[in-house]
């Protein structure tokens, strides 16, 4: 009985001792948890649309430190680093009783550690909890910890950490920031060589960098490939061929692309660790050794921008804010792109796209380029010489002033800023200032994004976009009626694709504008194929003077070589639309022959008639046509008012018939859709509507 007692007070004792062990490891647990939240800092990313790295800041400690999942690595290499640094990883709960009982007999026959026996989770309680001496109270904490990160996280965590914390010397940690500084890639494809490689680095990362260290770096590569064979993970060719390759003994800059977009992400969310853009990496690439090139042509002191959208979506793909932002001499720093400058001649497409939509005129319009006064204003041409009589066509693909202001002062430039506004681009006019007659050559404010915008939506017939690089500004479309509609688009179109290229250039089938702003200080070049838009502007960042400066000699080569290395531009431009069509000079309506110009440069019109005016159907109506008893198709009746016979009717620029006295008129769509009724009458006064026809 007395040993009964005996054994029951002891099996009582050892318990209690054991649940006060227990009860002790809690508290500590719980007292003491390891410091993961140590493990939140890493670098900030910035990613491009498909997640590729464009630029990353260093950690505030100045360690590049990239967050890194084992979905973002090599299955391979992780294969590798299993077999190398814990076989059992996916078995034991943070410590692996064999390999610390072989680092046990290592030490007792050594005399001093060989090996640590140390699993992937004990590796990480070291790393988020650095210690420098290598003793055996260091071992067993490292055991504890990592028996308490096993307790918070699961192994696809633990394996996740250790890809973002492991040393691989000097400043990098994690096996992204490796593999970019070593072999300039994501660690997503990896060769068995470089692997290899990666997986023996962190064992002894400053004595095994490559880049100090080769013949050391590539011993410690060989062990781990004589481990992987051992192990029955590599096969032998596999493994001779990766010793005859040899380790990469430089460090390569990680990425730093789009500096500018990058530093607007940091200040607008510092906190945030990744900022996904619009942007293409490898276009924004393209685009800024376009820009790097051209600039080591120019001045020292003379800036580059360069930006490329997508004009169906408004998502911006490339943004070059100037060709080297740490070059002090041409303010680097500044984004030129968001600067508003004088856009010299680049509006002036969307001048004559008034002109056309209002039935003013048409391609093979003759219009006078001579000296004209505009109540005090009088514009000449860039070259100070003068053409005469020229078509529409010529005028604006010779991009002469005297026309553009002719055409700009018949319309209004309140019309003008109005149809800007409806893509949401607002030109900065001087204090105080109302609109006037100088904006058709530059008269205003405005910047590289929002020349690009406005062409954007030239480019796209549907809807006008709003540009962004999902940093600073959402993509997308606004809600407001097309910029032109897609027979003027057209018209525009055809005219800017016909413009000689720069000298040098091959043809590349877009259509393009150029523009030097007044005193040479601005140099521009837009340009769009069926999808893309290329904006190009160089000048200095202070607004001085570039003598020689120009938008067709020194913009538009940089614009055609953008579209030619973009990698993705080559899009047709889309055919023309229904209605649409050139109309020989000698077939137009007696009133769009030519522009008829009183001699103060006024569009000729008279004083004691009102212009015409239609008033059937108004403007934005919604019009089903009718049937007849035998099923077909009633045309529409079209009216006016006012105006002086006879009248030229035009159906989406395309002329009606012939001229009428008539103040009614019939007139059969050729079916459904948005279309635009223009009248002209004798005096060549003009009336437009826009309406959606339904077909029965």
């Amino acid at each position: 009985m007395r040993l009964i007692r005996t054994i029951g007070i002891g099996a009582l004792c050892a318990g209690l001792a054991t649940g006060a062990g227990i009860a002790g490891f809690l508290w500590a647990d719980s007292a003491f948890p390891p410091p993961l939240e140590h493990t939140a800092v890493v670098s900030t990313e910035v990613v491009d649309r498909d997640s590729r790295l464009l630029r990353a800041f260093s950690t505030p400690d100045g360690r590049w430190r990239l967050r890194t999942r084992s979905a973002d690595v090599d299955p391979q290499f992780l294969k590798m680093l299993i077999a190398y640094e814990d076989r059992r990883f996916e078995e034991h709960r943070g410590v692996d009783p064999m390999a610390l009982g072989r680092a046990a007999v290592q030490l007792v026959a050594n005399g001093r550690i060989i090996s640590g026996g140390s699993t992937i989770s004990m590796q990480v309680a070291r790393l988020i909890e650095p210690r420098r001496e290598r003793s055996i109270v260091a071992k067993l904490i490292q055991i504890a910890r990592a028996i308490q990160i096993e307790r918070r996280l699961d192994k696809a965590e633990i394996l996740d950490l250790y890809l973002t914390l492991a040393p691989y010397g000097g400043n990098l940690e994690g096996v992204r920031a490796a593999s970019l500084a070593y072999f300039g890639k994501e660690p997503r494809r990896l060769s068995v060589e470089e692997a290899a490689l990666l997986v023996a680095l962190p064992q002894l990362p400053e004595r095994r960098r490559p880049d100090r260290h080769p013949q050391i770096a590539e011993a410690a590569r060989h062990r781990v490939l004589e481990r992987m064979q051992t192990a029955g993970v590599l096969a032998q060719n596999e493994i001779a061929r990766a010793e005859a390759s040899a380790v990469p003994t430089k460090r390569q800059r990680l990425p730093a692309l789009a500096a500018h977009v990058a530093e607007a992400a940091r200040r607008k969310a510092p906190d945030t660790a990744r900022h996904v853009t619009t942007l293409d990496a490898a276009v924004q690439r393209r685009l800024e050794t376009v820009a790097v090139q051209a600039a080591a042509k120019l001045d020292p002191k003379v800036s580059l921008a360069l930006m490329m959208v997508d004009a169906t979506t408004g998502e911006i793909l490339a943004e070059v804010g100037a060709a080297d932002y740490f070059d002090a001499s041409r303010s680097g720093w500044i984004d030129m792109t968001r600067q508003s400058r004088s856009p010299g001649s680049t509006l002036k497409p969307f001048i004559y796209g008034l002109a056309f939509e209002e039935g003013l005129v048409a391609q093979e319009t003759i219009v006078e380029d001579r000296p004209a006064d505009f109540f005090g204003y009088r514009p000449k041409n860039f070259d100070m010489s003068y053409q005469g009589d020229v078509s529409i066509r010529q005028a604006l693909q010779l991009s002469l002033n005297v026309p553009a202001v002719r055409l700009l002062d018949a319309l209004g430039p309140t019309k003008l800023m109005a149809r800007l506004r409806r893509a949401e681009v607002t030109p900065r006019l001087p204090t105080a200032e109302a609109p006037g007659l100088a904006i058709a050559l530059g008269g205003v404010g405005m910047s590289l994004k929002d020349l690009v915008q406005l062409y954007a939506g030239l480019a796209n017939r549907d809807t006008p976009v709003r540009l962004g690089d999902g940093v600073r500004d959402t993509p997308g479309p606004i809600d407001a009626p097309a910029l032109f509609e897609p027979v003027v688009a057209w018209n525009v179109a055809d005219i800017l694709s016909a413009v000689l290229p720069p000298l040098g250039s091959p043809r590349s089938g877009i259509a393009y504008k150029t523009g030097t702003s007044y005193g040479y200080r601005d140099a521009w070049s837009v340009g769009f194929d069926g999808r893309y838009v290329i904006g190009v502007w160089i000048g200095r960042p202070d607004n001085a003077a570039i003598p020689g400066i120009a938008g067709y000699a020194t913009a538009a080569p940089v614009l055609f070589e953008a579209f030619a290395k973009s990698g993705i531009a080559g899009t047709p431009l889309p055919p023309a639309p229904r209605g649409a069509a050139r109309i020989a000079q000698a077939e137009l309506p007696v009133s769009q022959r030519r522009f008829s110009m009183q001699p103060n440069g006024l569009l000729s019109t008279s004083t004691r008639e009102k212009p015409p005016q239609i008033v059937y159907p108004p403007e934005g109506a919604q019009v089903e046509l009718g049937s007849a008893p035998d099923g077909s198709i009633l045309p529409l009746v079209l009216k006016l008012q006012a105006g002086r016979a006879p009248f030229r009717w035009l159906a989406n620029g395309k002329p009606l018939a012939e001229l009428t006295r008539r103040r009614t008129s019939n007139w059969m769509p050729e079916g459904s859709g948005y279309s635009t009724l223009t009248v002209i009458d004798a005096a060549g006064r003009a009336a437009s509507v826009g309406i959606f026809i339904r077909s029965p």
